[in-house]
């Protein structure tokens, strides 16, 4: 089929598959295509080709599309569309997959033990094939479908480029305290360093939920990569919660290009980077969060057993930083970021309740149908049309959204922080509360939302 033109289009190339442990069962291919339809993502990663169920998953339901991609079979997308609201079944948005997994390797460099999560990109499934039988000879890549290979990451690129030319791999959250390449427990100082003589085939880095652009613009070493950011999804409602903006024809080798020379990288979206689980630095069993100047002063210890404090992605900046915050480098001209909350966190918020209730689940399936998609509500659709769909108070904390203002406690030690729109006592339940809000009733769930769950 002949490759065609997307305007803009949103993609998300870091998601696990049903075979990766602690991974939701609805992580196949049918089920990320809804999502995908209901977020407002054309192309996925399919995550995990190397396991052999879930390879042989992708080639039986998948068929061939743009150059280097993939669609579901028409039998299985036409069960699909039939699950979906008819405003998101009948939208010019379609659902393409790239081939992709996550590697994991630990092994030791420099008298230190490393361990750095990688992304690996191939554009057929014949590569993949020669990719995954290559890997079968180190390690089981049946036990994960994220496998952990005692694998040398600079020798993991070598494989990855020996599979096909064509292929590319992408440092995955580069700050993440255990596992990544600059991480403060297992990495490096510079990204150059983790992939050695081959580094030059590095061209994008993945910055990962507790950090965003502005953050990575600090490190001057990181000038030479393009950003890209992915939800790292493994649950189907997890996706896009970050994602990449790209403005080029849908195929394989035009996001390859773009993410090497920058050309169509449109930008991406991004968590608040204090949502992110790792942002500050802490200790979870003793409640501690802290910001990186106290860690300092604290000598690194926690203040109620002592142990070492799990040293997050806000203080590994710091440490690394040769430039002031607010400073954008050239590269980053043109490249726009935008920050989200996911629309189930803010439902939740403005009913008092969880985000993952029955109310919260009708009343996001209500207004999707009405709308279109989660992303289309979050960033485009009039304000007056989501007052009228789903109340004024809804419109206010998207609007509120869009302009930046939110309340923000950071996430510590593998905490997940918490990104507020409105200030305690603002909605409900106190004298001076600016908001007057009637008790949450349950929206009518879209046709085909149970059955997708």
């Amino acid at each position: 089929m002949a490759a065609y033109v997307v305007p803009q289009f949103v993609a998300d190339l870091h998601v696990h598959s049903k075979y990766s442990r602690a991974c939701s069962r609805d992580l196949d291919l049918p089920h990320l295509t809804w999502w995908a339809r209901r977020k407002g993502v054309t192309l996925l990663g399919t995550g995990d080709f190397t396991h052999p169920a879930w390879l042989d998953h992708l080639a039986a339901a998948l068929d061939p599309a743009e150059p280097g991609l993939y669609r579901l079979k028409p039998d299985l997308e036409r069960d699909v569309l039939r699950r979906l609201p008819p405003r998101l079944a009948s939208a010019d948005t379609q659902t393409r997959f790239l081939l992709s997994v996550e590697i994991a390797t630990i092994y030791k460099r420099d008298d230190r033990t490393r361990k750095v999560h990688h992304l690996v990109y191939q554009p057929d499934l014949d590569a993949a094939r020669r990719f995954a039988a290559r890997l079968s000879r180190i390690g089981n890549l049946g036990a994960d479908g994220r496998p952990i290979l005692g694998l040398d990451s600079r020798d993991l690129l070598e494989i990855t480029l020996a599979a096909s030319p064509d292929a590319y791999l992408v440092p995955a959250h580069i700050w993440t305290p255990w596992f990544s390449a600059l991480g403060s427990k297992s990495g490096f100082d510079t990204i150059a360093d983790c992939y050695a003589d081959l580094a030059e085939h590095i061209f994008a880095v993945e910055t990962g939920l507790s950090s965003d652009p502005a953050m990575n613009w600090r490190v001057s070493s990181l000038d030479p990569y393009r950003l890209v950011s992915n939800s790292d999804a493994h649950s189907a409602p997890a996706l896009a919660r970050e994602a990449t903006i790209l403005d080029t024809e849908l195929d394989y080798h035009a996001v390859r290009a773009a993410l090497r020379t920058g050309d169509g990288l449109g930008g991406t979206l991004e968590f608040f980077p204090e949502e992110g689980k790792y942002h500050a630095d802490g200790h979870r069993a003793c409640g501690v969060n802290w910001a990186p100047e106290r860690t300092r002063r604290a000598g690194g210890r926690c203040p109620g057993c002592g142990k070492p404090l799990t040293v997050g992605v806000l203080s590994r900046v710091e440490e690394l930083a040769d430039r002031a915050s607010g400073v954008r480098p050239d590269r980053a001209t043109g490249v726009t970021v935008t920050h989200l909350v996911a629309l189930p966190e803010i439902l939740g918020e403005v009913h008092g309740i969880g985000p993952r209730s029955k109310t919260v689940a009708g009343q996001l399936a209500s207004l999707v149908a009405a709308l279109g998609s989660e992303l289309d509500i979050l960033m485009r659709t009039p304000l007056d049309d989501i007052a009228a769909a789903g109340g004024e108070v809804l419109a206010e904390a998207i609007g509120r959204l869009r302009r930046g203002q939110v309340n923000r406690t950071p996430g510590y030690d593998g905490e997940y922080g918490v990104i507020r729109l409105f200030a305690p006592g603002e909605l409900r339940g106190e004298s001076d509360a600016l908001f007057d809000l009637p008790a949450p009733v349950p929206g009518r769930a879209a046709p085909g939302l149970a059955a997708a769950l």
